[in-house]
């Protein structure tokens, strides 16, 4: 596996002064960034299929070990105040339980049982998405998640950084984003964590987008649960519709800080009207907001 080799780059790495070893691991960080770009049409595929899936109730599933683990959980979790996706449609896989996201469980990533067991658990259809994370994409817990839950007709993604991986020939998506050997050689929490992480990104923002959960760059679907939030709505309403503060903060009020209908309470709809408008749009405000303003 290339992840596991030995980078010449960096191999009198401890014998340079600060300034020369954190240029190279910034150097490798940029690296990682630029390995994703053969990757964005595999992304864009997984995201097409899952956003299809998804909009019919499925659920997100993340799933993972150590490293790999830690950056899914990160990204999924963030998409509940962000773009307020509803909590029972996302889960989380973790070799080891949800303890093993602060302490290493031993063995954990080697047991394929507690993998197939995990998904079983989950009661699967086959609207729910899986996306497996590995480095070495042989992870024995997360390949068999994988297959397990293609195996009940789930949607599945695999995200490696190795070519040739099980993980990539388990999946409906496989993801390869070669980023080769580290700086500190096999740490994948390096460039093939980055990288992973600017993957994981890129498909869940794109998915929300398609979602209808972006509307002229923003998160109009944010959950506005503290004072910094509510200000930030009430910015993005102002900005969206031109209107005051004062009447911006009333839409709000009455709309239970939801932008999306603000926009439409602004524009002329009494709060039942902007419901059942943005429900035949599956949410989506651009798309009511182009009824609205058809002849």
């Amino acid at each position: 596996m290339s992840t596991e080799d030995v980078s010449p780059r960096y191999l009198d790495l401890d014998r340079w002064p600060a300034i020369e070893q954190v240029r190279a691991l910034h150097e490798s960080q940029i690296e990682a960034v630029a390995a994703v770009g053969p990757a964005l049409p595999a992304i864009a595929a997984a995201v097409e299929q899952a956003a299809i899936r998804l909009r019919r109730g499925g659920r997100l599933i993340y799933a993972g070990a150590g490293t790999s683990a830690r950056i899914g959980v990160q990204d999924g979790a963030e998409l509940l105040p962000t773009f307020n996706w509803p909590g029972e449609q996302i889960a989380f896989v973790i070799a080891g339980g949800e303890g093993a996201l602060l302490r290493a469980v031993e063995n954990a990533e080697d047991s394929a049982e507690d993998g197939e067991r995990r998904i079983a658990d989950l009661n699967l259809t086959p609207d729910d998405v899986v996306l497996g994370i590995a480095a070495s994409g042989n992870t024995p817990f997360t390949v068999a998640a994988l297959k397990a839950a293609k195996a009940r007709g789930a949607l599945t993604i695999g995200i490696a950084n190795n070519r040739g991986a099980q993980l990539l020939a388990a999946s409906d998506h496989p993801v390869l984003i070669e980023t080769g050997p580290e700086a500190v050689a096999g740490s994948t929490r390096l460039k093939a964590g980055t990288a992973q992480k600017v993957a994981l990104n890129i498909f869940s923002t794109a998915v929300m987008v398609q979602l209808g959960r972006v509307y002229r760059g923003r998160m109009v679907d944010m959950r506005p649960t503290n004072e910094k939030l509510r200000k930030r709505s009430q910015q993005m309403l102002v900005i969206l519709t031109d209107c005051t503060d004062a009447v911006a903060a009333d839409a709000l009020k009455k709309a239970d800080g939801n932008v999306k209908l603000a926009v439409l309470l602004i524009d002329g709809l009494d709060v039942a009207n902007a419901e059942a408008l943005l429900a035949r749009h599956a949410g989506n405000l651009r798309a009511a907001l182009a009824e609205r303003n058809t002849p």
